[in-house]
């Protein structure tokens, strides 16, 4: 009898169900671009978290992956994702805060190239190993502080934070090309998930949505 792989088997024959329920709800919370639905319908979310944690990996809850961080919820992982896409094809996207590497795997079904930095080595090597395995190459990750972002690999279509700032870094806005999009949490005791559009050399247009629960973005690395 051939033997599956634990990452791959995950909560075993129902990941698949599992997924399918998580789109059907994702759809029902409002998630409307196709194209970011297929990229979260082809990642399996469990290989992500902890074994013992896996049989809640499609709910639609964060959940700890060590380190004092989380991955996001399934929603905000697609409600971000498709700010992010405006429904136009992505080229070239920075994400502050791989994390785990799930929202990374995600961006790398919808953008051409993903640069995504960490500050917490660990991390880093974790989510290199699940990328690796779901054969993400068109991912590059950086160990480093991210409020800098990546200004040698400037500029870029999109910009992704995955933790709640307490501003927006004027540096990340600077990485944008014209017309390209910020999406970034913002606030402490309440968060606020901000959309940030470059609309010119000089000139953003800022874009209040909803509130939002992140860990807070935090400078230096470990």
């Amino acid at each position: 009898m051939a033997l599956i792989r634990s990452s791959q088997a995950g909560i075993g024959m129902t990941s698949l169900r599992t997924r399918e329920r998580m789109l059907t709800r994702l759809r029902e919370q409002g998630i409307k671009d196709e194209v970011v639905l297929s990229a979260i319908s082809a990642i399996p979310r469990h290989i992500f978290v902890d074994e013992a944690l896996s049989i809640r990996a499609y709910e639609d809850v964060s959940l700890p992956i060590g380190f004092g961080q989380t991955i996001s919820q399934p929603y905000i992982v697609a409600r971000m994702s498709e700010l992010l896409r405006n429904d136009q094809p992505l080229q070239k996207v920075l994400e502050i805060g791989t994390g785990c590497g799930y929202q990374t795997a995600v961006l790398s079904k919808i953008s051409k190239e993903v640069y995504s930095v960490e500050r917490i080595r660990p991390l880093v090597m974790k989510a290199r190993g699940h990328l690796r395995e779901l054969k993400c190459i068109n991912v590059k990750l950086d160990h480093a502080d991210g409020n800098m972002g990546l200004p040698q690999l400037a500029p870029f279509d999109a910009i992704i934070v995955t933790a709640a700032a307490s501003h927006i870094p004027q540096d990340l806005l600077d990485q944008l090309v014209i017309g390209g999009r910020l999406v970034i949490p913002v606030g402490t005791d309440e968060q606020v998930l901000h959309l940030v559009e470059r609309i010119s050399q000089a000139e953003y247009r800022q874009t209040k949505l909803e509130p939002v629960k992140f860990v807070p973005l935090l400078g230096g690395t470990s």
